[in-house]
């Protein structure tokens, strides 16, 4: 089976029942997902793992408070996602696998999972190499481009008019698809793929 036919099991793990509402439209909408459970804490969500048995919990990053004992209690093989609504320190968020931020369309939110999941997948196929499979959105590469030209996060959500939160989701997913997480790194990556 090939990696685009896979459809990808989700908990959703969200308290706030209009996000919750909300993100199982989104991922109602793609063939790549199935919604597996939609429960209204990630202690619910927990105590139903092995029913479940999902590849993607989807969690509010602003009421979770240990992710280390979150990641220990999910295993190694779950892809943890946060989902942001309100501000969130990005030294948290990057303890997540993926941010997901409330003002994303619904294009950005699947394609985010979509390839957060063929990421994950891809690393566990031998020879698997997630951090070259997958081009840059245009969104992202816009931010890459600001980043290397040594834009801070607030001065690239008001350039590309969009939410701070989603500028620090698309540097995550840049740094995670290029494998690169200096900005040097990037300004350089930017620079060989002829973006400056």
């Amino acid at each position: 089976m090939s990696s685009d036919s896979i459809r990808y099991r989700v908990v959703n793990a969200v308290a706030s029942e209009l996000l919750s509402a909300g993100l199982a439209d989104v991922i109602a909408d793609s063939a790549h997902f199935k919604l597996v459970a939609s429960l209204g804490s990630v202690d619910d969500a927990l105590a139903r793992l092995a029913l479940d048995r999902p590849d993607l919990f989807i969690v509010d990053a602003a009421t979770v408070h240990d992710i280390s004992a979150l990641r220990a209690a999910l295993g190694g093989d779950i892809i943890l996602v946060a989902l942001v609504r309100s501000y969130v320190p990005q030294a948290v968020l990057q303890r997540y696998d993926v941010v997901l931020d409330v003002a994303q369309s619904r294009g950005e939110i699947i394609r985010t999972l979509i390839d957060a999941a063929h990421a994950a997948n891809d690393d566990d196929a031998p020879g698997g190499n997630s951090e070259n499979s997958y081009e840059l959105s245009k969104r992202e590469t816009d931010v890459l481009v600001l980043v290397a030209k040594g834009h801070t996060n607030k001065e690239i959500a008001d350039e590309l008019n969009i939410s701070v939160h989603t500028v620090i989701s698309h540097r995550k997913n840049i740094m995670h698809r290029t494998g690169i997480k200096s900005v040097a790194g990037l300004t350089m990556y930017a620079m060989l793929n002829k973006l400056l």
